[in-house]
């Protein structure tokens, strides 16, 4: 679990303070310090959800939601679906913007920008 955590942190995207993670028919809060978003992958606390390695379970990142307090991320394959809501503490419009660029080029997916 160590080297994937390193891993994560080796190809982070955004870094939130805190994540709201719900799924159909549930709601989980997980109140961290810090949930990284990862080229392939979201550390929340000490689990970790995956998407896009190798195609694994065809668990891939959906889409993607920027505003000015959160970053909303749907993930998951056909049959399974989660939302992830972070807040993302970003105050600069360039920072949204070049979160929005590395998540498009690590992921294909690109991020709805609203509000800025």
């Amino acid at each position: 679990m160590l080297y994937e955590a390193t891993l994560i942190w080796d190809n982070c995207i955004i870094v939130a303070p805190s994540a709201l993670i719900s799924m159909p028919g549930r709601q989980m809060k997980k109140d961290t310090y810090e949930t990284v978003v990862s080229t392939f992958d979201i550390l929340i606390g000490s689990e970790i959800y995956r998407w896009g390695l190798d195609g694994v379970h065809d668990v891939w990142l959906r889409t993607a939601h920027i505003d000015q307090e959160r970053i909303y991320l749907t993930f998951g394959d056909a049959a399974h679906t989660m939302r992830e809501e972070l807040r993302h503490g970003i105050t600069q419009k360039q920072a949204v913007l070049d979160a929005a660029q590395k998540l498009w080029h690590e992921t294909g997916v690109t991020a709805d920008i609203t509000g800025w």
